[in-house]
């Protein structure tokens, strides 16, 4: 019963989890890894099936937790915007002062001669002041980009995924496990996509890579093997690879629509996007997702390397 609150925990059913006071142990990670036990034929875990209203955390959790990344990833950000601030107040404490003494020395004929020298006084506050707004404008928009970004994948750690009949999980407990890889596009890219991906299946397995098909005119291809043509090795490789499925359809939309819209895409064009083993995202663009690239670019999930080339899978974006 315990191992079946934890996993319940771990699939993210807030529902469950307000009847238990359960803390998730140690043996969560060993749970979430045996997710897809059943592919090399060991047991599995007992099963629990999150309801449609476990919707994603509110905005407000999202952001509390985009701007602790932030934080994390950018350290020193808050130090110079602190300084950019105090710069702009003493200079523009400074043109407050050179203002008053040019109305002064203007309106007093005995003082015409200092006019000059408070003229560049207080035209060095204002260049001051100027650099130090552009500075500070310039590092809250690079800021707000982060943390628009880090709020994204907060929010796509949280969307639903299929694995199968049964079984829901949100793609944050495959981070460390998988390299996601989703399709968005009408069902003849998605079938487009498979058949190019057919002859690298080995390699992508061998590098974390499952992908989660989104047929976006709901005509998602079932997928169907030569039965003759194909060992039965071969066959379970390629379900294996594109067994996730998209649950929740209508976040998913609302998730991948405002994706494209920041990137300045036709809502309608077929996209991929790529994350990390960490769950970040390492690649995006339109149309049919490199394969080759990724076995080019991509380190083994397993192996000696495996744990050393985590941190390699590409700059985030």
């Amino acid at each position: 019963m315990a191992s079946l609150i934890q996993f319940a925990y771990a699939l993210g059913c807030p529902n469950f989890r307000e009847k238990t006071s359960v803390t998730i142990s140690h043996q969560l990670l060993h749970q979430r890894r045996t997710i897809f036990s059943d592919y090399k034929g060991r047991r599995s875990l007992p099963i629990v099936i999150c309801s449609a209203a476990n919707k994603p955390s509110p905005s407000t959790e999202i952001s509390s937790t985009a701007k602790i990344r932030s934080e994390v990833l950018s350290p020193f950000r808050s130090v110079r915007m602190f300084f950019y601030l105090a710069f702009i107040a003493s200079g523009a404490l400074g043109g407050l002062i050179a203002t008053t003494q040019l109305i002064a020395a203007l309106t007093n004929p005995s003082k015409t001669t200092e006019v000059i020298d408070i003229l560049k006084g207080l035209g060095i506050d204002i260049g001051a002041v100027s650099l130090f707004v552009f500075l500070y404008v310039r590092e809250n928009k690079v800021k707000n980009a982060q943390l628009s970004r880090l709020a994204r994948e907060e929010s796509l750690s949280r969307l639903k995924i299929r694995v199968d009949e049964k079984t829901i999980i949100p793609v944050s407990s495959l981070r460390g496990i998988a390299r996601l890889v989703i399709l968005a596009g009408p069902g003849s890219f998605i079938a487009d996509s498979y058949k190019l991906s057919e002859p690298l299946t080995d390699s992508l397995l061998d590098r974390g890579v499952l992908v989660v098909p989104f047929a976006t005119d709901g005509q998602l291809p079932s997928f169907e093997f030569e039965e003759l043509l194909d060992t039965e090795e071969i066959m379970a490789k390629r379900k294996r690879l594109w067994k996730l499925l998209p649950v929740f359809v209508s976040e998913w939309s609302e998730w991948l629509d405002e994706q494209k819209k920041l990137a300045n895409i036709s809502s309608d064009s077929p996209v991929y996007m790529s994350l990390r083993m960490d769950g970040r995202v390492r690649g995006s663009g339109v149309g049919y997702p490199p394969w080759n690239a990724f076995v080019a670019q991509l380190p083994p999930a397993k192996g000696m390397w495996s744990g050393l080339l985590d941190g390699m899978d590409g700059r985030v974006l």
